[in-house]
């Protein structure tokens, strides 16, 4: 239900609800993400999507599960083929109001690897699931969000629609001066490239997408020495994304909104 609007009164865009769909919900940024939606410290929140491959694993997110704003739904983006059930299974709860902001959270990091010790099998499951995963999620999910974007003319950034890719830092060509890292790196640099590229394909349809850098957390991926909390990370990321606009599409940005270079 929308939030009521008095009459007479100016529309507050921070006041419209919008629904989310965060991928690797089940642990470290996206299940960080999903507990700072329901609180509603970022946005007002209608829905909250998280996906995880295997719910039995995922404790607890399914500890939230009563909250009435969250649907915890199965996805594995090796299945490509699975994520037009997982849209419909989206739809059947947002109907025609649409999904205004899909965050493509979930990832793999391999560690760090010399030229001479790269594997095939490691560079090609980085690209299924760093990705390809997010491009074809996009693609079945495409139609909730030009829905989002259509229902509401006057409404902007994640009241609208908007796409967030998650890189990292390791992407950037430009600030690459210690090597290694390959199916990591160049991973996070082609979804890079297809942000740019939906930032294009989409700019008519007033969908907007951006790449951002979480920052080294202290996940199971970043390792207990990273510098950062995952409170740190996601509180950054929302408040920028609550803020988001025309001029940050097809941008890639840290945790807290600062433009990194390719």
């Amino acid at each position: 239900m929308c939030t009521p609007i008095k009459k007479n009164s100016s529309i507050d865009l921070n006041n419209k609800m919008c629904s989310v769909l965060v991928t690797g919900a089940n642990r470290g940024i996206g299940l960080g993400l999903v507990k700072h939606l329901l609180s509603n410290q970022a946005f007002n929140v209608e829905n909250v999507f998280a996906t995880c491959r295997d719910m039995g694993k995922a404790k607890e997110l399914m500890e939230l599960k009563k909250n009435p704003q969250l649907h915890i739904l199965e996805a594995d983006l090796i299945d490509h083929g699975s994520f037009f059930n997982l849209a419909s299974q989206v739809s059947n709860i947002v109907k025609d109001k649409g999904l205004n902001v899909l965050i493509n959270n979930a990832g793999i990091s391999s560690k760090f690897t010399r030229i001479g010790l790269v594997k095939s099998e490691d560079l090609l499951n980085h690209f299924k699931i760093n990705t390809i995963g997010p491009i074809m999620l996009t693609q079945a999910l495409l139609p909730l969000l030009k829905m989002a974007s259509e229902k509401d003319k006057s409404a902007t950034g994640v009241h609208k629609a908007v796409i967030v890719n998650m890189s990292s830092i390791l992407g950037s060509i430009t600030k690459n001066d210690q090597g290694g890292f390959y199916p990591y790196r160049t991973s996070k640099t082609a979804i890079n490239v297809a942000t740019k590229s939906l930032s294009v394909d989409l700019k008519n349809d007033g969908i907007l997408a951006v790449s951002i850098h979480p920052g080294w957390v202290k996940t199971a991926m970043g390792g207990k020495s990273a510098p950062l909390e995952v409170e740190q990370s996601v509180t950054g990321i929302c408040h920028f994304l609550k803020n988001i606009n025309k001029s940050h599409n097809g941008g890639f940005y840290d945790f807290e909104g600062k433009e990194l270079p390719w």
